[in-house]
């Protein structure tokens, strides 16, 4: 089995949506996604891209994807890189490839100077948890993610 990991191009956009749809069934989120395709094709690979996209192979097959962007650490003073999603298809799961996404991403963060690679896994997805401590990740059971979104983000906006 040949493992291989490329950077998405614009043509993957149906094979990121598709594997953004996959993550949200096993997330038992897919009523949450309601992204428009040429959208999300526009804020990934158009004028102004938003975010980064690496695609995970098996055998030259896609089976997994990696949505990633920059952030910032004022105590560090230094770029970081944040992981929106990570997703292995169930049948690739045990393959290697989640563990050589993770790796390929700790190797462009230390390429590109950031101080740390982070994201965030739900408290119910135990696999994850203990794959993600086995790789020498940490919970960060002291923060709490906030978020402001819909009408909310609107009325804050508007002042």
């Amino acid at each position: 089995m040949t493992l291989s990991i490329r950077p998405a191009a614009a043509a993957d956009l149906p094979l990121i949506a598709g594997l953004i749809r996959a993550l949200a069934a096993y997330e038992k989120l897919a009523h949450e996604v309601r992204f428009d395709e040429a959208v999300l094709g526009e804020k990934l690979f158009g004028a102004r891209p938003y975010a980064e996209v690496i695609i995970g192979e098996l055998d030259g097959a896609a089976q997994g994807f990696a949505l990633f962007f920059h952030n910032f650490s004022t105590f560090e003073g230094k770029p970081g890189i944040y992981l929106e999603d990570l997703f292995v298809q169930p049948q690739a799961r045990g393959s290697g490839l989640g563990k050589a996404m993770l790796a390929h991403l700790a190797a462009l963060a230390v390429e590109r100077d950031c101080a740390r690679l982070e994201w965030s896994v739900l408290d119910w997805n135990e696999p994850a948890i203990g794959f993600y401590k086995n790789l020498g990740a940490r919970l960060m059971d002291d923060w709490t993610v906030m978020r402001v979104d819909g009408a909310a983000l609107h009325q804050l906006g508007a002042g």
